[in-house]
């Protein structure tokens, strides 16, 4: 039986073998952005946070789309995908009439691709890096398992944005 929280977060196992851990923490993550978005208008979701910065709650799910399909197609599966969002490389990016349905819609897409990709492969199957990431890295290639200890990484650093935003929208924080 899966537990959840009292919002409908996926409780991540408390004893589990390694790659349920990682699954059950990356889910957990994935419904954390979910619910720091919802219940908003477009407005709201394209509200900035604190000046300098120009992030949004709409552009961090674009944002968060683009990380998914980049290290579970690109990297991980090999493939020669375009980007989701060509303006700016790392889907930030606003453009008018491009609202939160619309990214969420592609985002729980990507999630989705990026589950059956990986569903059969071992935590030890690796995935080819770009040259320039090869370089910083010193390594060709990084294991499933690395890329979902950083896709955790990468929610749980982007879910305390999220918490941020939310709480300046709306006044909602927390969990």
């Amino acid at each position: 039986m899966t537990r959840t929280t009292p919002d409908g977060r996926p409780v991540p196992a408390p004893h589990a073998d390694e790659r349920t851990m990682l699954e059950g923490w990356l889910d957990f993550h994935r419904a954390t952005l979910t619910l720091k978005c919802a219940d908003l208008d477009d407005s709201q979701v394209r509200e900035q946070s604190a000046e300098p910065s120009s992030m949004t709650l709409l552009g961090l799910v674009q944002h968060l789309a683009e990380v998914e399909r980049n290290w579970f197609q690109r990297v991980f599966a090999g493939q020669d995908v375009p980007r989701l969002y060509e303006e700016g490389e790392d889907g930030f990016t606003l453009v008018p009439g491009r609202g939160m349905d619309e990214a969420m819609a592609v985002w729980q897409r990507e999630v989705e691709r990026g589950r059956e990709l990986t569903a059969t492969a071992s935590l030890d199957d690796s995935g080819r890096l770009p040259e320039e990431s090869a370089a910083i890295m010193g390594d060709d290639s990084v294991s499933l398992r690395w890329i979902l200890i950083h896709m955790v990484e990468e929610y749980a650093r982007h879910n305390g944005h999220a918490d941020l935003l939310r709480e300046r929208i709306d006044g909602t924080s927390g969990t």
